[in-house]
């Protein structure tokens, strides 16, 4: 199946705006820099999560340790995929006892957050997990809520959500993607 952009929900300035918001929406919850660490979710969830804590430290003049989080083999659907894409995993720092928020592009049904706080576990027991999402498409199957959210944006079950980094895409934003009706 192919997809169209059907709407941009975010552009650059949207998307800068709300990364601000989220970093300083984690400081006030955790009162400061001092207790929580960064893990991204492969691929764009980590790009989020090196983004945050350079503003962070910027606002609060305190560097936070970020890790990336491949879950690849902790998916429910793993046995599904013949080759995952599989990255590596770099927490260098001790989750143990840390507020660990995981940062991940799209929350969607939840099942990706699920799997990676299994993956979190198996590195120790933060005191707390929390999830910090750009975009919030909804139609959840797993009882998961995202601690800070850059847009709610509500879409079909048939929708896609694309959030589009420099890093990968040459520009920032956020769009929806519907399928283009020629097939595969």
């Amino acid at each position: 199946m192919g997809y169209r952009v059907k709407a941009e929900v975010m552009d650059a300035e949207a998307m800068d705006r709300a990364l601000t918001r989220i970093a300083h929406e984690i400081l006030e919850a955790n009162k400061g820099a001092g207790t929580i660490g960064l893990v991204g979710i492969m691929t764009r969830g980590a790009d989020m999560a090196r983004r945050l804590a350079e503003r962070i430290e910027r606002i609060e003049g305190t560097p936070v340790p970020v890790g990336s989080l491949d879950i690849s083999f902790y998916r429910d659907d793993v046995a599904t995929h013949l080759s995952p894409e599989v990255h590596a995993t770099d927490i260098p720092f001790d989750v143990e006892s840390r507020a660990v928020v995981l940062t991940d592009d799209v929350l969607y049904t939840g099942r990706t957050i699920r799997a990676a706080m299994d993956a979190i576990m198996d590195y120790g027991r933060p005191s707390a997990i929390q999830l910090a999402v750009l975009v919030d498409r909804g139609h959840r199957e797993l009882p998961i809520r995202a601690d800070y959210v850059g847009k709610n944006v509500p879409t079909a079950r048939t929708e896609r959500v694309k959030v589009l980094l420099a890093e990968h895409d040459g520009k920032d934003g956020a769009v929806i993607l519907e399928d283009d009706g020629k097939g595969e």
